[in-house]
């Protein structure tokens, strides 16, 4: 929404840095997470670790690293096209990439809280903390903004 006052140039801008200032709070803990799991295989324990949770592994890794590019991607957009007269479409597409950066972090640390749950637990632990896991993401992260969107709009 415009605040008062406001032009469209002036929103775009405004709403541009505030993206890129959310970006901010969430790139710290996708960067932890990755360099947490780039030093995992060098682990004393992981040769002892089932196909099942080298997959867990290999799809939090994935998922991290994918997660780091869509949430990385808006701040090398805005710096290359620093200039151009169509901001606007600089902050339609670092929106989408910073939702897809989101997905893709859910996914990683989703995948990472069973690889450690079944290496600890096994079986119905590691069933139930990944399922309460990954609910509490659709949840808080997707479920809460879209059931808002939608009760502005009634």
């Amino acid at each position: 929404m415009p605040e008062p006052g406001e032009s469209h140039e002036e929103r775009v801008n405004r709403e541009l840095i505030e993206l890129l200032n959310e970006l901010r709070v969430a790139l710290p803990g996708v960067q932890v997470l990755f360099a947490f799991l780039l030093a995992v295989p060098f682990s004393q324990r992981f040769g002892q670790v089932t196909d099942l949770q080298k997959d867990a592994y290999m799809a939090a890794l994935l998922c991290t690293m994918a997660g780091s590019v869509f949430l990385i991607a808006p701040a090398a957009h805005h710096r290359i096209r620093f200039r151009d007269p169509d901001k606007e479409s600089i902050l339609k597409l670092a929106n989408i990439f910073a939702i897809v950066g989101i997905v893709f972090l859910a996914f990683g640390m989703t995948a990472v809280v069973f690889l450690v749950t079944d290496l600890l637990f096994k079986d119905v632990v590691t069933a139930v903390v990944t399922g309460a896991a990954a609910g509490l993401f659709a949840v808080v992260w997707f479920a809460l903004p879209l059931l808002r969107i939608g009760t502005q709009q009634a």
